[in-house]
């Protein structure tokens, strides 16, 4: 089969011809149909996460239609289009039995502790609890664009940020993950407010239902979101995960808001300072959001199905394969608008 592969951290990446991956008994092989490019994958790139080991393969954010099927699999067959978390469960471990699946003690990320989708096929273990049936008439980079970046801000925003219609939710960085927060939050009919530094994000925001746009290269980002919100907003999200979005993302909540962290703080943006003393003073909720379960995909896509979110507005590009190399080691420059998706078939 055809994939993406890296042999050093930080070095080419290159689509070649390997062999195909063995099928546990446990688990499906999934032709690729889409994959989206995520920065996670630029992390694991660079050596960031302690999953990877070389070579490798990239790719977290699937769609695909499952092509075989392992001798222990009950719920699913051939020719059945699928979606997955980036997170997988084991199905038997506390957290799993308690229906977090995507925070699973033995977990599997395909791009991470296993070759991912960046590739024709991929295999996802443990498919009875972890594959997500795609509904009939999304098509395959729809899907992928829900991948890591919109499950983890659905949950992030909806479970873990708690957010209605009566708060206002400020988030920091306008990527995949920032624009995906803002199109949820705007579908539980909160005010919204975009942080970023690039006037096209910003613009690409706008678009996504953003009430407010603020340019943090032009200003004091914690004193504008305070002007904006009359005093601090009751929601942040840092999308992003730098040092400083998560101080001023913390920095910029009125008294008894909630901070939800989605952005992972990897590398030189590790173990981030936080504004302890506004934290306990203002009785400050911090939550972080890693994925989301697969059983809990179900009302994400209900709610796509009735027009409440449209993920199409977050693709900004759709690239092949061998595109996808070039993009990936690029990502750091944070150049491109919305999400990028690479289309396998």
């Amino acid at each position: 089969m055809k994939a993406a592969v890296f042999e050093a951290y930080g070095g080419p990446i290159e689509v070649r011809e390997v062999e195909e991956p063995q099928l546990p008994d446990d688990a499906v092989m999934i032709r690729v149909e889409a994959c989206g490019i995520c920065r996670s994958d630029w992390h694991g790139w660079m050596g960031h996460d302690s999953d990877v080991r070389l070579p490798h393969v990239p790719g977290h954010e699937l769609a695909g239609t499952v092509h075989a099927v392992g001798a222990a699999v009950c719920d699913w067959q051939s020719g059945q289009r699928v979606t997955v978390p980036f997170c997988c469960g084991c199905g038997t471990c506390e957290q799993c039995i308690d229906g977090c699946t995507h925070i699973c003690d033995a977990y599997t990320q395909p791009g991470f502790t296993q070759w991912g989708a960046f590739a024709e096929f991929v295999i996802i273990r443990h498919a009875d609890v972890n594959l997500v049936a795609l509904p009939s008439g999304m098509d395959a980079v729809t899907a992928a664009s829900l991948g890591c970046r919109f499950a983890t801000a659905f949950r992030g925003v909806v479970d873990q940020g708690r957010v209605t219609d009566s708060d206002t939710v400020a988030v920091f960085g306008c990527g995949g993950v920032g624009l995906s927060a803002v199109l949820i939050a705007k579908a539980m009919h909160a005010r919204v407010i975009a942080i970023d530094i690039g006037d096209e994000q910003l613009a690409h925001a706008k678009k996504c239902g953003a009430d407010v746009t603020i340019n943090a290269s032009d200003c004091s980002v914690v004193d504008a979101v305070r002007e904006q919100t009359n005093g601090g907003a009751t929601v942040t999200v840092d999308a992003l995960g730098s040092r400083k979005t998560c101080f001023d993302a913390i920095a910029s909540l009125r008294k008894r808001g909630r901070h939800v962290q989605i952005g992972l703080t990897l590398g030189t943006e590790s173990d981030p300072p936080i504004p302890m003393s506004a934290v306990i003073a203002g009785e400050l909720e911090v939550f972080g959001s890693h994925g989301m379960a697969a059983a809990e995909y179900p009302r994400m896509l209900e709610m796509i199905a009735a027009g409440r979110i449209n993920p199409l507005l977050l693709i900004g590009d759709v690239v092949s394969l061998e595109e996808s190399c070039e993009r990936l080691m690029r990502l750091n420059e944070f150049t491109t608008v919305g999400a990028t998706v690479i289309k396998l078939v």
